[in-house]
Order: structure tokens, then sequence, then C-alpha cells
């Protein structure tokens, strides 16, 4: 398993990482710890989670349940030492946590205090605000995202009083380093010039939605990771299951996540099933398992730092890491390019 560093910290992590955002509502405990237990064996070191976990749907009698498992399993095999734990507080207008308050050195004390006692830890390696309260070009919101009333005044306060109450829990050792998810190039440098002013924690990492299909890191934030030295994150990476072809032709499998949120956040169009097909050709072409193509794809990406994949079952994931010891040829590569060219955002 090959190693990243998380940006500017010393943290070191697989280049995959254990989502868990199931955990709780389609995958039960002892599913979950089963699925810990193996990953580990493969050599991934690396999970994430979120306050707001699960999902599928998220409510707010869930609402924490994904880590408290997590919790669990540290309890049960005493492995802390082995996991780099990153997890999520949530961003405003999530009215099931803490009645959608925005970010604020007023929530950050008290989120990760709950965290730590879900998770049965001391301490998080990577602490990440989940969205900003600005807003974001994330969830398909690239398409109507309109920037314009932001006050940069307010921005500049906001970043400011987090990253110094960040800097607390730095000093008192429960959490780590810091990182962003769902964030712009604009955000994520905002936010390293606010902690060189009030030496707060850098950002260590950015966790944005990446895939075969959800390419928007590509230009500006591309260039952010690699002059920044803010590695990616890259979650869905599985475009929510298109890319394993199990939708097509509208299958809509038992227990699977379209049968439990029928437009999988706005990726469902007749484009995605286009551009899916287009890339199930070039798996059968070269003889490989579409869904370990797409994540071996995602691990050629110059400012990829971890790929974040979830697995329902033990079977899922089994086959996602097959992934871990697949290179793409150069051939592969050249025609998931010519793909791309001819299926650009397909939602």
């Amino acid at each position: 398993m090959k190693m990243k560093s998380l940006g500017h910290s010393r943290i070191e992590v697989s280049e995959f990482c254990l989502g868990s955002m199931t955990w709780g509502t389609q995958t039960n405990t002892n599913e979950a710890h089963d699925q810990i237990d193996r990953a580990l064996d493969a050599g991934i070191n690396f999970i994430d989670t979120a306050e707001m976990y699960p999902v599928n749907p998220v409510s707010e009698e869930t609402i924490g349940r994904t880590e408290r498992i997590i919790g669990l399993w540290f309890e049960r095999d005493e492995r802390r030492e082995d996991v780099i734990l990153a997890t999520k507080h949530s961003g405003e207008g999530l009215a099931a946590v803490r009645d959608g308050a925005p970010i604020s050195s007023a929530t950050i004390a008290e989120a990760i205090e709950g965290a730590l006692r879900r998770l049965k830890t001391d301490y998080i390696d990577l602490y990440q605000f989940h969205w900003p309260n600005r807003g974001s070009y994330m969830f398909r919101k690239n398409w109507t995202y309109d920037p314009s009333s932001q006050l940069m005044l307010d921005t500049k306060h906001h970043m400011e009083d987090a990253l110094e109450a960040l800097q607390k829990q730095v000093k008192r050792g429960t959490i780590r380093a810091f990182g962003l998810s769902n964030e712009s190039a604009w955000g994520t440098t905002k936010w390293i010039e606010a902690a060189e002013r009030v030496g707060g924690p850098r950002v260590a990492s950015v966790q944005n939605e990446y895939s075969l299909l959800c390419r928007l890191y590509d230009t500006d934030m591309a260039e952010m990771s690699l002059q920044e030295d803010v590695p990616l994150l890259a979650f869905s990476p599985l475009a929510a299951g298109l890319l394993t072809g199990k939708y097509q032709d509208g299958a809509v499998p038992a227990h699977s996540r379209m049968s439990l949120s029928s437009n999988l956040g706005g990726r469902k169009t007749e484009r995605a099933f286009d551009a899916v097909q287009a890339y199930l050709e070039i798996a059968q072409k070269h003889d490989l398992d579409p869904t370990q193509m797409a994540l071996a794809w995602c691990k050629t990406r110059p400012f990829m730092g971890s790929i974040i994949f979830g697995a329902t079952t033990m079977e899922q994931l089994e086959v996602c890491l097959g992934a871990i010891d697949l290179e793409l040829s150069a051939e592969v590569v050249a025609d998931i390019d010519a793909a791309h060219r001819t299926h650009p955002m397909p939602y």
C-alpha cells in the first residue's frame, strides 16, 4: 500500500481510505467492524467519517451513529494507534445538528467533544469542516451557485475566529490536523492565508467529490493542491455506484443506494448513463473490472492524497480492495481521456 503525506502535516495515510457513511443504516455494526478489520489487513490505515453520518437517509434519529460504531470498534480492538481517523464538523443548515448553526468558535469545542465521546478516543487525527458557511459549488450546485452576496470581511472574520478555536484544540491534543471539504480554490487559499495571520492550523487536505464522472477538481483546485501542498481526499470515486455499472439499463438492485435515493443526489441523468457505458466498454476492452478501473484511475492524478471508497457489503469491499495493486496502462488512460472529452460533466 502506498502511503501519502497529508499536506504540511506529518500524518501519513494510505492511498485508499475506508469510507463509513452507510454504517448504521445500510451496514450494521458487526459488518462495519468486519470491514475495518479487513481494510487494516489490506494495508489501509485511514478511516473517514462525519458527525452527521450515516446517510441514506440522514435523520435526527441516526445522527452520530456511525461515529459510535467506530468507537465500539476502538473499544473492542484497542488498536487506535493503527488508524488515522478523520471526521467532520457539519456546516450551516443541517437542522438535525445544533439546529443548523453555522461553523464558529462557539460550535467547534462542542462538536469536537461530542465526536470524541462517540468515537471513544482522546484525539482526532484530521478534523474537517464538512462544507463552508458561505455555500459551495458542490452537490450539483455548480450549475447555480452565486457567490456575489458574500462579504469578504465576514469571511475573513469567520476564518480567523474558527482557526483560533481550532488552535486551542491542537494545543489540547484533541485534534492533530485540520482539513476542508466541499471547498473552492479561492476558499482554500483564504484559509491558508488566515492561518498565517493568526497562527492557526494550516489546511492539510481538501475532501471534494472526484471521479471519472465528476472532474470539477481538474482545473483551479488541481493547481491549488500542487502549489499549496493541499492534497485531495476524493469522495464518491465510484459516483455513488454508477461506475460499477449496476444501474445500467434501468436496473435498481435491492438495498442499493438508488433504491433509497432515486436520483443519487442529482447524479442520475441520461448523459451519466451514456458516460458510464463508455467507461464500461473501456474496462471490457482491457479486461478490467470497472470498479477497480475507476478507483485505479484516481491514483494516476497528480494531486491525489487518498481515495475514499465505501462498501455496504464485504463482497463490495473485496472488489474495491482489488484496485490497490492495479496500475493502469498508458493505453487505458488514453482511452479514458478520450471518453472524458466525449462525455464531459454528465451531471
